[in-house]
């Protein structure tokens, strides 16, 4: 008994440990390991082997093909035929089949010329081209998640710091006032006042500690981990606002051919092309042969397997043309069709060239916005801070009032949370310029 309390144990132990593994990134390391791990990224190559042997698979068509056959039969009852050989008026009875019968045959196919076959080449590249587009466009959809989410982690991390130095500051005035209060030098509205703001910070850090704990399970969700595993975040925000902070950026050009939401309506235009191609294909004759063997045997018995048993050879070769004639324009109806899709995607083409310019003008915006509100926070809440700390001093020497103070210490709060936002907002935009750019994840 005591053994398997021993083991019991031990398995709860190396339970624990597993789930307290934990994790150092950086956020450039982050985005490798979700380039690599996440499960979009995973699925995404998963497609690209997909297309491959998709493609393959269309290749074997117009390659021979071999197939084997065997029938065995067995007549539970043998078919009767009635012959007058006399001519007398008089049928007599002949069965002309042995009981049992196998036959063995293997045939070669080969096709000649399909043009649908051709059509079908050129889409399985097109279609491999279009799993590889949109992995690429994966890969940099998750690189702009990671660093969201990673931001979010941080952003939460900063703010219950801050939130914990206000409690302790306000703690700490709160017991300052609590003294001069019962030495009669306050009242006992300040003392009020000053517990009201120190619950509702308490709660506010209550609530961002919960938050923080989602951020950190949606991170672990976007690299592919388990939401259970430690992460360490070896970046801070202001650390990561500096290292996007880059005017540059809005002197940069779009080549709109290089991006990669104009390669994928390019070959959607393209697969559109080839479906055209594809219904014209179908008017043309097809070309194919075959050659055949077939061994025959046949018994009362089920003799097949012994060495005396006799059989039959037979070979047959053939070639097939198939030319297609009149549909009641149902070919042209469906080239038609094909000729409307592709006029579609070629407006879908210059509409996506029309919105990536656009989509580069807003992230451009948004980015010098996010840059001057960033530096805007930064000067606000340096008077902020500036304010609150005198209105701390004319409180605690009779030349304010708790409201006052009160007062000062929510646009404190506001200033801190409104800097913590800015600092989020640039890194985000960032990640959306680089995105609208096209810039390579290797950069």
């Amino acid at each position: 008994m005591k053994n398997y309390l021993l083991i019991f144990y031990g398995i709860l132990l190396s339970f624990q440990l597993n789930a307290q593994e934990s994790i150092s990134l950086s956020l450039d390391q982050a985005i490798d390991y979700a380039l690599k791990n996440s499960y979009a990224s995973i699925n995404a190559a998963r497609d690209i082997d997909a297309a491959k042997l998709k493609k393959w698979e269309t290749t074997t068509i117009g390659l021979p093909q071999i197939n084997a056959s065997i029938d065995y039969q067995n007549w539970i009852k043998q078919q009767i035929t009635l012959i007058d050989f006399d001519l007398d008026g008089v049928n007599e009875e002949y069965i002309f089949t042995q009981k049992q019968s196998m036959n063995a045959t293997a045939t070669l196919n080969q096709l000649i010329f399909d043009g649908s076959y051709l059509v079908g080449l050129q889409s399985a590249k097109t279609y491999l081209k279009i799993s590889e587009n949109a992995k690429e466009k994966t890969e940099l959809g998750i690189r702009e998640a990671v660093i969201n989410a990673y931001g979010n982690v941080l952003l939460t991390e900063e703010s219950v710091l801050i939130l914990e130095k206000n409690i302790a500051t306000l703690q700490k005035n709160l017991d300052e006032t609590i003294e001069i209060y019962k030495n009669g030098l306050a009242e006992e509205e300040s003392v009020e006042q000053l517990q009201i703001t120190l619950a509702s910070v308490k709660t506010q850090l209550s609530k961002t500690k919960n938050l923080k704990n989602i951020a950190y399970k949606m991170l672990n969700i976007t690299l592919g981990i388990n939401i259970n595993t430690v992460l360490v975040l070896t970046n801070n925000l202001n650390q990561l606002a500096k290292e996007n902070l880059n005017l540059g950026l809005l002197t940069n050009d779009l080549t709109v051919e290089n991006h990669i939401d104009y390669k994928i309506a390019k070959n959607n235009e393209r697969a559109n092309e080839l479906l055209v191609k594809l219904e014209q294909s179908k008017a043309l004759p097809t070309l194919s042969s075959f050659i055949n063997f077939a061994y025959v045997g046949y018994g009362e018995e089920f003799d097949f397997t012994k060495k005396d048993q006799k059989w039959f050879d037979s070979s047959l070769l053939g070639v097939s043309l198939n030319i297609p004639i009149f549909s009641s324009l149902a070919r042209s109806s469906r080239t038609q069709q094909a000729k409307i899709e592709l006029e579609k995607a070629k407006t879908n083409l210059t509409e996506t060239e029309q919105k990536l310019q656009l989509q580069l003008a807003t992230a451009k915006t948004d980015y010098n916005f996010s840059i001057e509100e960033l530096e805007t926070s930064k000067q606000n809440l340096a008077l902020a801070e500036r304010i609150e700390k005198k209105q701390q001093i004319k409180f605690f020497e009779g030349l304010s009032t708790s409201f006052e103070l009160t007062e000062a210490q929510r646009q404190l709060y506001t200033m801190q949370q409104n800097y913590l936002q800015s600092m989020l907002q640039l890194i985000a935009n960032k990640a959306a310029l680089d995105n609208a750019l096209n810039t390579p994840i290797n950069n």
